[in-house]
């Protein structure tokens, strides 16, 4: 298949599963960053998962079969503008975008308001992301308003305003051929970033020399942007999660923990490594280190299709509370330590998520209140951590540890296939590497 395609396989498979009805998916708008300069644009995941156009100021319509007609793909998007594309580039235009990405019909997006009234007319069903836009769900309201005010000349307005993100979270959640291929690329380029940033690692740059690093590598291969706001921290930075600053300098002695991944064609990689700001781990560090290391590598044995979505996480967290309890960190048994939590001083996140379009991608985790089963073309991170804070009744020489590695897993009818794997994470790998 084209990658159009694709695209126009997810249309159709989402049209069979609506009932009736007519689905209106705008992409994102563009933001002010400041007085006349925008934020880099990036389209909306849901309206480019069905229809792969890249462009502002565009929304999708979807018109489900009914009766003897087959379902009807609509685009709204810019007009030509041959003044507007010499200052903001290249549009497609409605004639085109039809044409290219295989829509029924296409329109000026100025039209949206004047016909979607027409369309909405004598369905029951409308399909919105309710609640996401306040703005958004009064302009729904408005077309279904303009079609109420019909009702005496024999229109019927719809009665049900339903969310087209529960369907597509569901699609979304099993990747196909066309998503994979790009998400194995976004894996290749993020692990050569981070091999990149650890050969360029020395006591007394700063953190932003080594994010600058990350993001040449991201650029340099085709990647326009990381796919988060990447996360580099040297010493006690890394005890923090999300911390972002990146504009410490690094001392002889502590670890650098490195969060980034890039975003190739829409989709997300997630990657983390933590390793020896001098090139070699201390023994105290090396305990931590593998301790998180075999953590990992318990949740990826139950990474694997049939098993529930937890089963990972208890994996690493069984291996970390023991090894909490062999440092002195925690008191009692591992069923204790699990019962009072008293391990989240230390590990204190869930050691996954769903990866994809969005780093932190969409799809239920439960199903009727139990934990869902792995699929094969499910893709997710595996994560766990230990963030060793100073306090009172923890040794010293354990203060201001942090260490945490993530890896892109992707579930297979035989096991998982680690997207990640071209980034070292043993000791001994990374010390040669940094050399």
């Amino acid at each position: 298949m084209t990658a159009i395609e694709h695209y126009e396989a997810r249309r159709k498979h989402l049209a069979s599963k609506m009932k009736g009805g007519v689905a209106v998916i705008p992409t994102a708008p563009e933001r002010l960053r400041n007085r006349d300069a925008h934020y880099p644009y990036r389209f909306d995941s849901y309206f480019y998962y069905l229809t792969g156009f890249k462009e502002p100021e565009a929304v999708l319509v979807i018109i489900a079969a009914s009766g003897d007609e087959s379902a009807k793909y609509i685009l709204f998007c810019r007009d030509k503008d041959k003044e507007r594309e010499i200052w903001d580039g290249y549009r497609y235009g409605p004639a085109l975008a039809r044409e290219t990405f295989g829509f029924d019909e296409a329109y000026p997006i100025a039209q949206l308001d004047e016909k979607l009234p027409g369309l909405l007319e004598n369905q029951s069903v409308v399909y919105s992301a309710v609640g996401h836009d306040v703005v958004w769900d009064q302009r729904v309201a408005g077309w279904i308003n303009a079609v109420r005010a019909q009702t005496r000349s024999g229109v019927t307005a719809p009665h049900e305003v339903s969310d087209y993100r529960t369907l597509l979270d569901e699609m979304r959640l099993i990747k196909d051929a066309h998503e994979l291929h790009i998400m194995r690329r976004a894996a290749e380029i993020s692990a050569q970033a981070h091999c990149l940033a650890m050969k360029a690692t020395k006591p007394g740059r700063f953190e932003y020399e080594i994010e600058a690093e990350l993001l040449y590598t991201f650029h340099r291969h085709g990647a326009p942007a990381p796919a988060y706001t990447s996360i580099v921290a040297g010493g006690a930075n890394a005890c923090i999660l999300h911390y972002i600053e990146n504009n410490a300098q690094l001392n002889a002695g502590d670890l650098l923990l490195i969060d980034a991944g890039c975003e190739l064609d829409g989709y997300a990689s997630d990657i983390t490594r933590t390793f020896p700001v001098s090139g070699r781990f201390s023994a105290v560090q090396k305990d931590i280190y593998e301790l998180v290391l075999a953590a990992q590598q318990a949740a990826i044995d139950q990474a694997k299709a049939g098993n529930a979505w937890n089963d990972p996480h208890q994996a690493a967290l069984n291996v970390l509370v023991q090894g909490f309890i062999d440092f002195g960190l925690c008191q009692g048994s591992v069923d204790s330590v699990l019962e009072s939590e008293d391990y989240k001083r230390f590990y204190m996140h869930r050691t996954g998520h769903w990866l994809g379009m969005d780093v932190h991608d969409v799809g239920e985790y439960k199903q009727q209140g139990e934990w869902r089963a792995l699929q094969p073309g499910m893709t997710l991170t595996v994560e766990p951590g230990c963030y060793i804070r100073p306090a009172e009744n923890v040794p010293q020489h354990f203060w201001d540890i942090g260490v945490r590695i993530e890896d892109d897993v992707l579930i297979t009818a035989t096991g998982n296939d680690i997207l990640t794997a071209g980034v070292p994470k043993k000791v001994d790998e990374i010390e040669e590497l940094m050399q």
